[in-house]
């Protein structure tokens, strides 16, 4: 069985349908846009991980610090994307106890304080406990590994993202 064809719109439908993929960053989708579209989703994901490892580092950077702090200032004023609110609910992360909350901002802090951007996790693949354990673990690691794990991560998160567009045809992106 071969993927059908995904992305065949022109590149403003492109932008709007697969712009949230990554967090307030709609320029990998823009600059990925190919006429024609791509033969399945791994290949649409790959050419926009190609455009992001082809951007500046400034670019790269500015991508990492567009995600919101996990249970932080957005989540409680309610100005998380729709997205970000559905994965770090999935997590309980917007359910914390006061003890748990002044842990995570705690830990948030450090993090941002040693590699300058927030702590970026695939929370739809843990639990509250692993990404409090995986945050603990990742701050003593040097910037550019927390950088590189990062764009891991959030190329994770895309993927995801993109399979629930996927599911859903008619649904509006994230």
């Amino acid at each position: 069985m071969t993927a059908s064809p995904i992305g065949t719109e022109d590149q403003a439908a492109f932008t709007a349908r697969y712009g949230a993929l990554f967090e307030h960053s709609p320029w990998i989708a823009a600059r990925s846009w190919r006429a024609g579209g791509y033969p399945g989703p791994d290949a649409m994901l790959e050419a926009m991980v190609h455009t992001i490892r082809n951007a500046t580092a400034q670019a790269r950077l500015a991508l990492l610090q567009a995600h919101p702090e996990l249970a932080g200032p957005e989540t409680q004023s309610c100005t998380l994307t729709q997205a970000s609110t559905a994965e770090q609910s999935s997590a309980g992360l917007d359910r914390l106890t006061a003890e748990d909350l002044a842990r995570q901002r705690h830990l948030n802090d450090a993090y941002r304080a040693r590699h300058g951007v927030p702590f970026i996790i695939c929370v739809r693949q843990h639990t509250r406990a692993s990404i409090l354990s995986e945050l603990e673990r990742r701050i003593p690691r040097s910037t550019a590994q927390e950088h590189e794990e990062a764009l891991t991560q959030v190329v994770a998160i895309a993927r995801l993202r993109l399979a629930q567009i996927l599911a859903s045809p008619t649904q509006q992106p994230p």
